[in-house]
């Protein structure tokens, strides 16, 4: 109760200090407890020969040379000495500061911090402190501020809060999980996270902080999915095992190591009392859609129909022909439904439909619709999930007596988010590309090249194929410097005139979108011009060239995206990224893609290079900012805290032992063990 407190009963704080705290989110005692320090200035003495090149480093020594003062144009100015360290003779440079020349004088003893080259043997200056190193100013905290407060202030402040606090930080994580994996207490982690005397202290304190909050992210995560279990309560589907044996026999191919492992994990699912809950994630062209033909058919054997919505009618349509295909020898009736299906065609089959005449229904959007009524729902599949809405997910899911729901998504996500932003899921990884499958070539060219691109994609159009050009504004910008589609569609029209160049947009109209799609899809338009709105559920196997202009602008699980739109069909396909990228992070990029075409590889890089937020996209990311804990650099952690959360939730001793209360007392207070809350 005492860290509850406001900040005002910290001695030294009045009330304009606590208005500046305040202003930074802090309000009271526990607040300013863990207002934990963004990163350390590291002063800890060294010597001159463990200090690597361009490293920053703190060195003691006396000054040897007069300071020499020259002044550049706009106020600027450079001082420079030189300082005695042991028998060397080291250049001291420092910016800016021109009245330091008169306090610096023969034989001063002075602690400099700042860059070194070891090659000239030159520190460039950031931080000067006149007398011989103090212990005091090992490793310093820097904290985010605002307003009037200063370091040393905020410093001091919580100083004096640990003084007048020591002994009632409260302490979660029960005794045995803090032995088994050496973790100091949390009052202790946190007072090191403010002081640390090494950076052995701090990673101790880091790892603690790190642990306890991954922790209750995963417990959070654990209760959640218990509840969902325990209120739906599945049906067990008693499929028809040799019949879907048989199924899978009759498939002109093989299925791979990882479809099988999915199948199998997908099979024990729908036998299942419990709801399925699975996201079935893998590469593009990694055999998803079969996966679900597999599901599909064992509800069908269980006398449940089944349903796959997808985000548009274009990719309806081909699941629906590929579904058809494959179910035909099974007599098994497949239908579509999408907003194009209409009049007499709709009526009849949503008679059908709640008749339970129809197996398996395939659609968009329009399957969420109010007069769309199954007769037996047994298994929902969603593919490329994140394209729809939590209500849409949910609407069709209630169409049925608690389906099984399959959620698919072409898109990898690193194993880290996986369990972070899915911890509710159980998630299948479909890790393992088809055999025969050629793999895409990638070039990166820059803009100067664009001549020898063109020429390229000619050359493939005479030989009967078709390319995709992707840009990623739709049109003209003053405030950025890209090429949009509108412009490039103009200009490759101009100089492909003897073929049909389309242009696609999100500004179309959805029929409009289709009928372009169309077009493409049976060969009557060569080359599409398009924003990345075909990044999804486009299959046009004669398409062997995807080139993106201004590919730097995209992230690597985009371009992989895109890229993989071509690579369907039996002919080497190729992907074009013309880039002229500024930053390393963006030559990077480019280098990464021509080198990789495996997605999971790419989307790990892609979360190093940008981070979870832009990963998924902020907004919808289910990634929650953590104070501490890092989900790239910290997925050990991860797991463990997600094992030891799972273990807790589905033990007895959780719900009633002591040692757990102040976890329940914490969890109680935020709500998560209030189940009227988390419906």
């Amino acid at each position: 109760m005492m860290l509850t407190e406001p900040t005002t009963t910290v001695q030294g704080i009045g009330e304009k200090k606590a208005e500046e705290l305040a202003s930074m989110g802090i309000i009271t005692v526990g607040d300013l407890l863990e207002y934990l320090p963004y990163r350390y200035e590291d002063y800890q003495k060294k010597d001159l020969s463990d200090i690597a090149h361009d490293e920053k480093a703190t060195i003691e020594g006396k000054v040897h040379s007069e300071p020499s003062l020259r002044y550049f144009p706009k106020k600027k100015s450079r001082l420079t000495f030189r300082m005695l360290i042991g028998k060397y003779l080291v250049s001291a440079v420092i910016f800016n500061r021109p009245f330091l020349k008169n306090q610096i004088s023969l034989g001063l003893t002075l602690t400099l911090t700042g860059k070194w080259d070891r090659n000239k043997m030159t520190l460039t200056v950031s931080d000067v402190h006149f007398g011989p190193f103090s212990d005091d100013r090992k490793i310093e905290p820097v904290y985010s501020l605002k307003g009037l407060m200063h370091g040393k202030t905020m410093r001091k402040i919580i100083e004096q809060t640990f003084k007048q606090f020591t002994g009632h930080v409260p302490e979660p994580l029960p005794l045995y999980l803090r032995e088994k994996y050496r973790l100091p207490g949390k009052e202790t982690a946190l007072k090191m996270m403010h002081f640390p005397e090494n950076f052995q202290e701090l990673k101790a304190a880091r790892r603690r902080l790190a642990y306890e909050e991954l922790l209750f992210f995963q417990l959070k995560m654990q209760i959640f999915r218990k509840w969902n279990r325990q209120q739906s309560e599945g049906a067990s589907l008693l499929f028809d095992q040799k019949r879907v044996e048989s199924f899978i026999a009759s498939l002109p191919f093989q299925l791979t190591q990882a479809q099988e492992r999915v199948v199998e994990e997908i099979l024990k699912d729908l036998t299942d009392a419990s709801r399925m809950n699975r996201l079935l994630q893998g590469d593009v062209g990694s055999g998803k859609t079969v996966v679900a033909a597999i599901a599909l058919y064992a509800s069908v054997t269980a006398n449940r129909q089944g349903a796959l919505m997808v985000p548009t009618e274009i990719l309806a349509e081909q699941h629906f022909q590929s579904l058809k295909e494959m179910f035909a020898p099974f007599g098994i009736t497949v239908a579509l439904l999408t907003s194009s299906v209409k009049g007499k065609l709709r009526k009849e089959t949503l008679h059908l439909l709640s008749q339970g005449e129809i197996q398996i229904m395939v659609g968009t959007h329009a399957l969420i619709q109010e007069e769309v009524n199954f007769h037996k729902l047994g298994l929902v599949i969603i593919d490329e999930q994140h394209r729809f809405g939590v209500n849409q997910r949910r609407v069709l899911r209630e169409k049925g007596e608690s389906p099984d729901v399959l959620f698919m998504t072409a898109t990898p996500i690193p194993r880290t988010l996986a369990i972070s932003a899915f911890g509710d899921m159980d998630v299948s990884t479909i890790d393992v590309m088809p055999a025969g499958r050629k793999p895409i070539i990638t070039h990166w060219a820059k803009h100067g090249m664009l001549e020898r691109v063109l020429d390229f994609i000619k050359k493939e159009i005479v030989n009967g194929r078709q390319a995709y050009v992707i840009c990623p504004l739709i049109e003209e910008s003053e405030k950025v410097d890209v090429q949009n589609a509108i412009d490039v569609h103009g200009q490759l029209s101009q100089y492909f005139h003897e073929y049909e160049v389309g242009l696609m947009h999100g500004r179309l109209h959805a029929t409009e979108k289709d009928e372009v799609m169309r077009r493409f899809a049976a060969n009557q338009c060569q080359i599409l011009v398009s924003t990345t709105v075909v990044e999804v559920g486009v299959n046009v196997p004669n398409a062997t060239i995807m080139v993106i202009y201004d590919a730097e602008r995209f992230g690597l699980s985009q371009l992989h995206q895109l890229r993989g739109r071509v690579g369907r069909g039996s002919d080497q396909s190729y992907c074009v990224l013309i880039a002229d990228p500024k930053t390393e992070e963006g030559q990077e990029r480019m280098r990464i893609m021509t080198e990789t075409t495996n997605g999971f590889e790419l989307s790990e890089k892609d979360l190093e290079l940008r981070g979870p937020g832009d990963f998924f996209g902020n907004k919808q990311s289910g990634v929650p900012a953590f104070k501490v804990a890092d989900l790239i650099h910290d997925y050990r952690i991860l797991e463990t805290a997600r094992n030891d959360a799972a273990k807790l939730v589905n033990s007895e001793e959780f719900w009633k032992e002591t040692m757990y209360a102040p976890i329940r007392a914490i969890l109680e207070n935020e709500g998560v063990l209030d189940k009227e809350r988390l419906d």
